[in-house]
């Protein structure tokens, strides 16, 4: 805030923060359509691996210069935090994403990714002695629900394909990884977690440096560009707009804005690669939206939401 001419506060322009959230959505969206293309050519783990090497330099570049993340003074214990939490959000979730998205459309994969949030509202209600009253529980069977009709979709019918399979299993590490981190976010800032944690996460994925040495002599310019391009932009421009967000305005409304991605996933897959959106993502899109926004309206209610990444 700065005083006008007449004493009184003057808010900060909307300008960089619209062009944050525009950033976010857009990047985060098109993250989906680029993995598509990147799995033609690099299997699931090579596909993360390069993506989040990529990722960690340019936040790297970005942010350890300017003394905005520093590594000095962080406990053992919470390095051995954070190397569990990159596994979590990082490896198995970024590989299960890639394996799974070899055959679930961008658009589909998205809508099942947005059930994260029912997830952790379940764990935490487990582990943490959060509740969901009456409203959240219904959400959640709501949502839950839909996912079964996006799920049927996705596999042809109403039988559970390997790729729905692995595009859940990265939604259950999402809503892992939003608890997990809770008693760090207490410590940490926003932009100081999201480099730890893609920093550990890329150290689990090493294993898979002979598996991407033998893809790169494979690929073609389109495969190989898509990753860096799922790298630079929204593996490291997108989560620093999103940190940016979390910094303008509260988490919960922030969280809220990004239901805006599974649209925009459709969208720039049908214009990209031309998925058309079927009626079963319509039919379960629909109660999966309004049962997470009905749960997130009740969790909003307790405590304000970790933020999300893609």
């Amino acid at each position: 805030m700065t005083p006008d001419s007449s004493g009184a506060p003057r808010p900060r322009s909307n300008a960089l923060l619209l062009l944050c959230i525009a950033c976010t959505l857009v990047t985060w969206s098109s993250s989906y359509v680029a993995i598509r293309y990147a799995v033609r050519g690099f299997p699931p783990g090579s596909l993360a691996l390069l993506r989040f090497s990529i990722a960690s330099v340019t936040l790297a570049l970005l942010t350890l210069p300017t003394g905005r993340v520093s590594l000095r003074g962080i406990p053992r214990r919470d390095w051995l935090g954070f190397l569990g939490i990159g596994l979590v959000a990082i490896s198995i979730y970024h590989t299960a994403l890639n394996a799974g998205e070899r055959t679930v459309s961008a658009g589909t994969a998205s809508l099942l990714i947005n059930t994260s949030p029912i997830w952790t509202a379940l764990i935490a209600t487990a582990f943490l002695g959060e509740r969901l009253g009456v409203r959240g529980w219904l959400g959640t069977l709501l949502a839950f629900g839909g996912a079964v009709v996006v799920s049927a979709g996705a596999a042809g019918g109403f039988r559970f394909s390997t790729g729905v399979a692995f595009i859940l299993i990265a939604s259950w590490c999402q809503a892992i990884w939003f608890v997990t981190q809770k008693p760090y976010s207490r410590r940490y800032n926003a932009l100081t977690m999201t480099c730890l944690v893609i920093w550990t996460g890329v150290l689990w994925l090493l294993f898979f440096t002979p598996e991407l040495s033998g893809a790169l002599k494979h690929v073609s310019r389109t495969e190989l560009l898509s990753a860096v391009y799922l790298g630079v932009v929204p593996g490291a421009i997108g989560y620093l707009a999103w940190t940016y967000v979390l910094s303008r305005m509260p988490a919960s409304r922030a969280g809220s804005l990004l239901y805006l991605i599974s649209p925009l996933a459709y969208l720039i897959g049908w214009v990209v690669l031309g998925e058309r959106v079927g009626v079963t993502a319509v039919l379960g899109g629909i109660p999966i939206i309004i049962g997470v926004a009905m749960v997130n309206a009740r969790r909003r209610e307790s405590r304000p939401e970790e933020s999300r990444g893609r």
